[in-house]
C-alpha cells in the first residue's frame, strides 16, 4: 500500500487529507505532539477501514520529527506523500511590519519552515531514489498576499511558500513533486465575521489532485 504522513494531523484538514487519501487505498502516517489525540484520529479513521498509525512528535524538535518519519516509513515500507501542515495556535503573539521584532519572527520560522525543512530532509532522498513522491505544504493565503496584522506569521509562512515553489523547480524532470497549498477560507467555523468558510472536506481534494492530475503546479491556492 503506499503511504501518506500527515505533519501536524489533527481533527480538521489533517483528518480529511488522510480521510481523502484512505479512500484512495493508501495507509496514512499521523504526526502531531499529542498521542491520545492522534489516536483518536486513527480511530476515527479505522472505523472507516482505512489503516493509520501514530508517531508522535512536535515540529519544533527537528530530531524527534526526522525520527518520527523514518519510524513511519520504516513501518509502511515507506513514505510516497508528505504533506505538512502543523497549526501554532496562540504561542505566536502576531504583530504588525513596523511592529516586529526579530524575536517576533523566530517561532514562526522555526515552526513553518524550518520544520518543513526538516520534514522533507527525511522523506526526499527515498524519494528521489524511488523516482516518485509528493511534497505538500500548506499555508495560510497571507503568504501570497499579506495581512498587515499578522505579519510575522505571513513573513514566515511566505519564506516556506519561496523555499517550496524553489523546490518545485529544483525537482522538476526527477518524479518528485513539490507544491504549495495557500488556504484563503476559513476551516470548519469563521475566524473573522464576514469572512469565506469552508469545510475541510472542501479542501482536501485539491492535495490529492496535485498529487495525480497537477503534478505540474508549483501552487494551488484555495478561495470561494
Amino acid at each position: 500500500m503506499p503511504t501518506i504522513a500527515v505533519v501536524g494531523a489533527g481533527p480538521q484538514l489533517g483528518l480529511a487529507i488522510a480521510r481523502t487519501y484512505g479512500i484512495h487505498g493508501y495507509d496514512v502516517a499521523l504526526i502531531a505532539r499529542n498521542r491520545a489525540k492522534l489516536e483518536d484520529l486513527a480511530g476515527e479513521l479505522a472505523a472507516e477501514g482505512i489503516t493509520a498509525a501514530v508517531f508522535p512528535a512536535d515540529v519544533l524538535d527537528r530530531t524527534a520529527l526526522t525520527q518520527a518519519l523514518k519510524d513511519a516509513a520504516a513501518h509502511f515500507g515507506g513514505v510516497d506523500v508528505l504533506e505538512y501542515s502543523p497549526v501554532g495556535g496562540l504561542q505566536t503573539v502576531m504583530t504588525t511590519p513596523a511592529a516586529t521584532e526579530p524575536a517576533d519572527m523566530q517561532h514562526e520560522m522555526e515552526f513553518q519552515l524550518y520544520g518543513a525543512i526538516a520534514a522533507t530532509r527525511a522523506v526526499l532522498p527515498a524519494m528521489r531514489e524511488a523516482g516518485a513522491g509528493t511534497l505538500l505544504f500548506t499555508t495560510g493565503a497571507g503568504s501570497v498576499d499579506p495581512v498587515p496584522q499578522i505579519a510575522n506569521v505571513n513573513s514566515a509562512a511566505a519564506a516556506l511558500r519561496n523555499w517550496v515553489i524553489n523546490l518545485h523547480k529544483e525537482l522538476d524532470g526527477t518524479g518528485v513533486q513539490a507544491a504549495h497549498v495557500a488556504i484563503n477560507v476559513s476551516i470548519g467555523t469563521p475566524a473573522v465575521p464576514g469572512f469565506p468558510t469552508a469545510q475541510p472536506e472542501e479542501i482536501s481534494p485539491v492535495y490529492w489532485d496535485l498529487h495525480t492530475t497537477k503534478r505540474d503546479q508549483a501552487e494551488l491556492v484555495f478561495s470561494l
